[in-house]
Parts: structure tokens; sequence; C-alpha cells
């Protein structure tokens, strides 16, 4: 699959081993095409004009909206395109959380969520007065639904979860989860950030109440997301931002508006990005996520057995990991080691990754973390161990 994605390549022709899909994912071909002829030959905007080009690109968005859907097992009246994951997040806080939540209700979390499965919640927190438990986890980094189960209680309205972590890999027993949830009246809600490009997901199969996840993550265009919700969550949940294209009669003293989910979609949105993402879904479609999964497995079980052989390096999270690996090399930090392998044509991740209070139970400040594609190949677990191997011996 490397052929398809021309930032896997340096100016010179030479190979660039990147390891941070993680946080990023390069585009195949497929998808530049598909952006740069909605951008180009095809563009005008949605749902306003009367003209043939205004209408065809309306049907291309919807369109996109109807695969995106239908990725992830949604019907397309469930979908609200967002400007990604962090933004899916905060919608269902303002809207779902301000509706439903006040003090005196609690929400369970865990120690291994990205701040954006946080940092919502505790704004949430200040204005209403709801507490917020935090679910700890097994000593291989899982989730631990035994203590889950423990802790959930009727107070408890609202479970968020990472489906897949993005610093260990780590896979969440969803169903359990959603069973646990449901089981004391609260709803579920997955950060599908991490999961939908490595696993096969059906949210109707899971089990959860809310879905979300970034466009980028999946081998498609910055900027746009997505958000899944049962169809009757999201009738009932009052706008979150206002203007236009969310709106059904507008006067001074009242306005009404939109049904769901376009009155979630405030403004012009995200056109191209959408067509994009939409692309996207069809490129890894046409893979199919089981192979995926089964490569990324492959290379990360090769980088774990590799990594393991050298005493002076910490592995954290499962085995069974999704794609991701994170590590640390004694006296060697991480951005030390990324600088280093930046000068091999290697690119990892260095930091705290957006998950500060999994830093804070690993004991570390950081962690250097390798995380695979579907492009990704044993080549790159090669580089990046000749390029470990060298900082090693620079550090002695």
């Amino acid at each position: 699959m490397r052929k398809d994605f021309p930032g896997l390549q340096n100016a010179d022709g030479s190979p660039w081993h990147y390891l941070d899909t993680a946080a990023t994912s390069q585009k195949p071909q497929a998808v530049i095409d598909a952006v740069t002829r909605a951008i180009g030959k095809d563009y005008a905007t949605v749902h306003r004009g009367v003209y043939t080009r205004s209408a065809e690109m309306t049907l291309g968005y919807e369109a996109a909206r109807r695969r995106v859907a239908a990725f992830i097992g949604g019907r397309e009246d469930e979908i609200v395109f967002t400007r990604g994951a962090t933004e899916a997040i905060n919608l269902v806080a303002q809207s779902w959380g301000s509706a439903n939540l006040q003090a005196g209700d609690r929400i369970l979390l865990s120690v291994l969520e990205h701040h954006s499965n946080i940092v919502p919640w505790q704004l949430l927190r200040d204005r209403t007065g709801i507490e917020i438990d935090v679910c700890p986890l097994t000593e291989d980094g899982l989730i631990d639904l035994d203590a889950a189960e423990r802790m959930l209680t009727p107070q408890h309205k609202l479970v968020a979860f990472a489906h897949v972590s993005n610093v260990l890999g780590s896979v969440l027993d969803v169903k359990r989860a959603a069973e646990l949830a449901h089981s004391v009246g609260a709803k579920l809600l997955l950060d599908g950030c991490q999961a939908v490009p490595r696993l096969p997901v059906d949210v109707t199969a899971l089990g959860c109440d809310f879905y979300a996840f970034s466009g980028h993550k999946l081998y498609g265009p910055t900027g746009v997301g997505a958000l899944w919700t049962r169809k009757e969550i999201l009738d009932a949940m009052p706008p979150w931002q206002g203007g236009g294209a969310m709106i059904d009669r507008v006067t001074f003293e009242k306005t009404s508006y939109a049904p769901a989910p376009q009155r979630f979609e405030a403004g012009t949105p995200a056109i191209v990005e959408a067509i994009g993402l939409a692309a996207a879904c069809d490129y890894v479609a046409g893979i199919g996520l089981e192979a995926i999964h089964a490569h990324e497995a492959r290379l990360v079980t090769q980088l774990r057995e590799a990594l393991r052989g050298m005493n002076d390096v910490t592995l954290f999270g499962p085995d069974q990991s999704a794609g991701i690996v994170s590590f640390a090399i004694r006296g060697v930090h991480p951005h030390d080691l990324g600088t280093i392998l930046d000068e091999e044509d290697v690119a990892i991740r260095a930091g705290h990754h957006c998950a500060q209070p999994l830093m804070d139970r690993l004991g570390v400040d950081a962690t250097a973390r390798a995380s695979f594609g579907l492009y990704s190949d044993e080549d790159d677990v090669a580089a990046l161990l000749r390029g470990i191997e060298r900082t090693k011996r620079i550090f002695g």
C-alpha cells in the first residue's frame, strides 16, 4: 500500500519511516484526488443554492454522510459532522450533558483517557456540580471493568471510555462496558479515534450510545470528524451552536430549529473535508479492516519482542495492543530519542500524548510511541530498532 501514499517518500525518493499514525495518518492518493476534485472543478456551497453545481455538491455532501454512517454501522440521520472527535465530545457535553445532567449526577471516566475525553466533562462539572469518578487500569493497561462494575451506581448517568487507548493501544471490551453502563441506567460514550482506523466497528452491535472519531486518523483530511448518536437521543438534544443552516425559521422573538442532525451543523460545513472522509472510508473498506488489524498486530508483536530483548527498555500496555507501542529507554528522554530518530528518517511521537493522568499512573513524564498504519512494514520496524541502538550508543 505504500505506493498509494505520496507522503511516505522524502524529496530525494528515499523512504520516510512514518510511525506516528496514532497522531495523524498519511493520506492515500485516492483521498487527495477526491479533495482536489471537490475543492476544484466540483466546488460550490451546499444546502443553499438553487443552481446545478450547488445541488450536485449538496448531493455529494449528504452522500458522504451516508458513507461515513455505513462505515461504522449507523444510519445517516444519526451522523453529525464535526471538526473532529474533540468537538464531537464537546457537543455531547454541552448539548446532552447540559440538558440531562445536574448536581449529584456522576460520570465515570478511566485513567487512560485522552484530554479531549476529560476536559469537556470537567467544564461541565464546573457549571453544573456533577461529579467525575475515575476507573483504574489492570496491571497490563486495560480499563478495569471489574472495578467499573463495583464503582457504578444509579447516580452515574454517563460512562465515557476510549475504545482503543492512544498511548497503550489497549482495546476496550465494549460490549461488557455497555452492559455495565446500561445496568445502572447510564449512557456509554466511546472515543473511537484509534479504533476506527484499526478495527471493524459496528456501533449498533457494540451497544454504545455515542461514538466520536476524527477523519484525519482514518486516512482522511483534517478538520472533519463525526459524532454518531442513537436517533432517539440525538432528536432530543438541544442545539449547541447557533447560526445559519441549523434553523427552520428565525425571528427576533423566536427561532425554530432544523431536525437532527442538521441542527448541530451551524454555518457552512466542512464540505470538501467530508467528501474526503468518505473517500477514505472507501479506501479502507477496499482493503478490509480485518486485514489491516492483522497486519498491524504482526508489526506490534515484532516490535514488542525486539524491545523486550533490551534490558534498558520498559514497555507499557498489553501485548495484544492495536497498532500502538509505547516504551521508555532508561537514561534517554523520549524527546532526545525522537530527535535522533528523525536524523535516521524515522518519525515517532514523544511526549505525554495528551494523556497526562495516564503518565502519572505509569510514573513517567513522557513515553516514546511508535504507531503503525496500514502502510507500515518490517522496514519501518528495522529502521526504528537501528535508530534506538544508535541512540543508546550516543548516550552510553
